[in-house]
């Protein structure tokens, strides 16, 4: 294998779109996972659930679903007295998703932020995190993820950590996105890290696709893909929230529908994004618009406002 190109790249270079899958939290608080549970625990108790999201998504169109893990890392998981089982919680999110994965397609270790802050604004070292990062990395590998996407960042050093350990620790792709939101003086973080400095920071670091998730619905998400793909020539990722939560009746939910939100994945992908899916609010139905919409082809992009709500 050894300079080959991942078969992922190679797909992005012959100039393919790639369609993400869509939110886990929100399929799983769909299908039993209590408000303020741990969702990789349903790893361990509730492996069918984890396994029919995975089934569900690529049954829905996705060329590439993400894994159950991304609170895995055992700063997270210390909130649930789980701190002990990050590996086999990670392994099991990957061997879970790859069981159900059709032939060429992908399965992706979702790698999310640590809750912590890094010394000297935290108390928590680099070395700490880093080794953190890399436990996941290492237990996601052996359960047979074809590469790593360090998601929903919002500060540069912990990114750029994650993105490291990944690329010394697996040997798949390795990708990276941080949210941003549109702010007075523009595009930033929360962190207040801009597009201009996470694009660059994330390439030097080592990610071979980058890009932004979460904190908007696709509408705005375009005007942000255009800002990117004006930084960099390189494969490009988003993921969308299916608009900004909402409370009906006591609970939340994303108000926008597959059908407000296809065409606006339709421009993106216009613009030059190569992997386009669906984060906070979305579900298989979104996906099934998605695939609509860029690719064309039969199926129905319409769902009932508010089936798919988080």
């Amino acid at each position: 294998m050894a300079g080959l190109k991942h078969p992922l790249l190679a797909r992005l270079s012959a100039g393919d779109v790639l369609i993400s899958d869509g939110a886990t939290g929100t399929y799983l608080q769909q299908h039993g996972l209590t408000p303020g549970g741990c969702p990789e625990e349903l790893n361990l108790s509730h492996p069918g659930v984890v396994r029919g999201m995975a089934a569900a998504y690529f049954a829905a169109g996705s060329d590439m679903v993400l894994t159950n893990s991304f609170g895995g890392n055992v700063f997270r998981l210390r909130h649930y007295d789980l701190a002990d089982r990050a590996a086999q919680i990670n392994l099991l999110a990957a061997s879970l998703a790859r069981s159900g994965a059709p032939l060429g397609r992908f399965v992706i270790g979702s790698v999310g932020p640590t809750g912590e802050l890094l010394e000297p604004l935290g108390d928590v070292s680099a070395e700490a995190v880093r080794d953190a990062f890399a436990e996941q990395a290492v237990a996601l590998e052996a359960g047979g993820v074809d590469g790593i996407l360090v998601e929903t960042m919002s500060a540069l050093d912990e990114a750029t950590l994650a993105v490291r350990s990944a690329r010394e620790h697996v040997t798949g792709v390795v990708m990276a996105t941080m949210t941003f939101h549109r702010g007075v003086r523009g595009w930033a973080t929360s962190m207040g890290v801009t597009p201009e400095r996470a694009i660059k920071a994330l390439g030097d670091a080592g990610a071979e696709v980058v890009g932004a998730n979460c904190g908007v619905g696709a509408g705005r998400m375009v005007e942000l893909a255009r800002i990117l793909r004006d930084l960099t020539d390189g494969p490009l990722l988003i993921h969308a929230n299916a608009g900004l939560p909402e409370v009906h009746d006591g609970r939340i939910v994303y108000p926008e529908t597959p059908e407000v939100m296809a065409p606006h994945f339709a421009e993106m992908r216009r613009i030059g994004i190569d992997i386009l899916g669906g984060c906070c609010g979305t579900g298989p139905a979104h996906i099934r618009a998605i695939v609509h919409a860029v690719r064309g082809g039969p199926g129905d992009p319409a769902t009932p406002r508010g089936e798919e709500g988080y």
